[in-house]
């Protein structure tokens, strides 16, 4: 009896163990993708077509805030007009959901900036796909919804 009970918190001990790892992990996968989000909006800001070509699949599509679908390509184009500017983008109420190699993220976001030279405010929200990919993960899919 004193063998098993002896067994049975060794057993527990490893399973405790090993679940703190996967919660490790899972909290580096976590930080890893708010991270990305938090360049992807920097790199938006900037233009910076070649930085989220590195985070996005070469399979990405978007749905813009029009309802527009885009690939990875149009997506970038996109990007690189100058007649678009956002002078600011920020993420509120974003939450982080993981299965394994993927995750979910959701959040409302305000984007201000101008529009052919006309100033505007955006609210809405996103939801983005990730996959991780030999240790890497990349945005498979966007979506953006207007609050307002």
């Amino acid at each position: 009896m004193r063998i098993l009970a002896i067994g049975i918190v060794l057993l527990g001990l490893s399973l405790s163990t090993a679940l703190q790892g996967q919660d490790e992990g899972a909290s580096t996968d976590r930080s890893l993708v708010l991270a990305l989000e938090s360049a992807w909006n920097q790199a938006e800001i900037h233009h910076d077509a070649n930085a989220v070509a590195a985070i996005t699949a070469d399979t990405f599509i978007s749905v813009d805030h029009h309802g527009k679908l885009l690939s990875k390509s149009q997506y970038l184009t996109d990007m690189k007009d100058l007649s678009f500017k956002s002078e600011e983008i920020s993420n509120s109420e974003t939450s982080v959901y993981l299965y394994g190699d993927v995750a979910i993220v959701t959040s409302a976001y305000r984007t201000k900036g101008t529009d052919g030279g006309k100033p505007f405010v955006h609210h809405g929200r996103f939801t983005d796909t990730w996959v991780k990919r030999n240790g890497k993960w990349q945005c498979v899919a966007d979506q953006e919804t207007l609050i307002n």
